[in-house]
C-alpha cells in the first residue's frame, strides 16, 4: 500500500506505528536507490523524498504545520492526533 493510502487509514496508535514502519522502509528504498546510482549523479527525490537530511525533513514538516495550521486548512481538524502526526511526518518527506 502506498504511503498516502496508509495515511487515510490512521486512527490509532497501531495504525500510526504501521505508517511509521512503512515510511522508514520507503526511506530505506530511497537510500538504496541513491547508493546504487553512479557517484556524482544523485538526483533529489528518490522515492519522492524531497528532504533527505534530518534538518530539511524537520524544517519541511514544521513549515507544513505552520502553513496549514497543523492540517486544519486541509480538513484535518477532526482527525485523530495519530493521523495528524502521521501527516506531519509524511509532509517532512514531500513538503517544499
Amino acid at each position: 500500500m502506498e504511503l498516502h493510502q496508509l495515511l487515510e487509514s490512521i486512527s490509532d496508535e497501531k495504525s500510526f506505528l504501521e505508517f511509521v514502519a512503512a515510511l522508514r522502509m520507503d526511506r530505506e528504498l530511497a537510500v538504496a536507490a541513491e547508493t546504487a546510482a553512479a557517484a556524482g549523479s544523485y538526483s533529489p527525490g528518490q522515492q519522492g523524498w524531497e528532504n533527505v537530511t534530518i534538518e530539511s525533513f524537520l524544517e519541511a514538516a514544521h513549515a507544513w504545520a505552520e502553513d496549514t495550521r497543523f492540517g486544519a486548512d486541509q480538513g484535518l481538524s477532526a482527525a485523530s492526533l495519530w493521523k495528524k502526526f502521521a501527516v506531519f511526518l509524511y509532509c517532512g518527506k514531500i513538503y517544499e
